[in-house]
């Protein structure tokens, strides 16, 4: 079957998508990607997007304009990857605007713009969306949706695998060796902090707008780290939850921003620069750390997709802070970094075709696992 995968993420940069062939057992299906297209999002409405993003508020008539404006931007990265119109599903995860993990007084909750019928007659082909609703109506976290789709897209090897996102945020999976004792265990993830998000934002900051993230890492090498500051960072509420965890730019936005740059004040910017991107790499290595004391679980490779693989200096914070690990683009192993999120959505719809469930009670703390999605069809 082919489906369609779209994918806007925290860093509300544009859209990816994919058109991919899924057949088999859903748990590991044979698969193969035909088409990936970037269609990046006009500058005023990534602006819009980013600042609602971050608490800003709006009039209803705003957002009902934006969510139109999401839709067709969804809409023509579609028709990039797919012009002919082969793909029979749709699998769209729109635009985040504000989530909520829940907690000991309230449930959880998410917001992805999109209008899911318009954007089904504009392709004139049925839309699945709304991924994260099922997982958080169970008491989910309705995040990360990636690790179990990682899972059977990859697969195991000859010891613990993990899969970062470095996107706005980072996530993580850990997926278990295909054999030894451990190989019985779930596979897991979580959000881990920030990726992108605060050094694309400091960027933004420090060149009045020219450039919206650090290319090449040519500012962070430019900087030296403050690991001082690093440190203290790491033991903030958020870096000791245990997992199930997630989080997005409601957190790790503007103002978390203009709170770490008033402590690094006194440096220039290219060293803030490398110490945003230091502190990246820092909290992935962390959470690693706590894997192994924790959970005795012992990577032998840290496979990272997203924008930020593209990013020299974080690649080399996190082979230097993750020790011991062979870290290395998903690239190397037959899956396209960009790709990879949009991949997941066309992998979630099919999902949702087979009536098979998406997410996993492990990774969400939902109380149970259910088939993720609402499938709406063209008028």
């Amino acid at each position: 079957m082919l489906c369609l995968g779209l994918m806007s993420g925290t860093s509300a940069d544009g859209v990816d998508a994919v058109l991919a062939r899924f057949q088999g057992a859903p748990d590991r299906p044979e698969w193969q990607l035909l088409s990936h297209h970037h269609s990046p999002y006009p500058a005023a409405l990534r602006d819009e997007l980013v600042r609602i993003g971050q608490g800003e508020p709006r009039p209803a008539a705003a957002l009902l304009d934006l969510a139109e404006a999401v839709t067709e931007q969804q809409a023509i990265a579609a028709r990039g990857a797919d012009p002919d119109q082969r793909a029979s599903l749709i699998g769209c995860h729109g635009q985040t605007l504000w989530h909520r993990p829940p907690s000991s007084t309230r449930r959880g909750a998410s917001w992805q713009l999109l209008q899911a019928p318009l954007l089904a007659q504009l392709l004139a082909r049925p839309v699945v969306h709304d991924f994260r609703a099922a997982d958080l109506a169970l008491g989910g976290q309705g995040a990360p949706l990636v690790p179990r789709a990682d899972a059977a897209l990859i697969g195991p090897g000859d010891g613990w695998r993990g899969v970062l996102n470095l996107g706005g945020i980072a996530n993580l999976t850990l997926i278990p060796p295909r054999s030894g004792p451990q190989r019985r265990e779930p596979v897991f993830g979580w959000d881990c902090g920030p990726a992108n998000s605060l050094i694309d934002l400091a960027m933004e900051q420090f060149s009045d707008g020219q450039q919206l993230f650090d290319r090449d890492g040519a500012m962070a090498a430019a900087g030296r780290c403050d690991n001082g500051i690093i440190h203290r960072w790491l033991r903030e509420p958020y870096f000791q939850l245990s997992p199930p965890k997630s989080t997005g730019r409601e957190c790790f936005g503007q103002e978390d921003l203009r709170r770490r740059l008033q402590e690094l004040e006194s440096v220039e910017r290219a060293d803030a620069v490398a110490t945003l991107t230091g502190f990246t790499a820092a909290v992935v290595a962390q959470d690693l750390d706590r894997l192994r004391a924790d959970r005795n679980v012992h990577l032998l490779e840290l496979l990272v997709a997203g924008g930020g693989c593209r990013n020299p200096v974080l690649m080399s914070e996190l082979q230097r802070r993750c020790r011991g690990l062979a870290v290395r683009a998903s690239d190397q192993i037959g899956l396209a970094a960009e790709a990879r999120e949009a991949l997941v959505f066309a992998l979630l719809a099919w999902w949702h075709h087979r009536g098979h469930p998406g997410n996993a009670p492990a990774i969400t703390g939902a109380t149970r696992e259910a088939c993720l999605g609402v499938r709406v069809a063209p008028a």
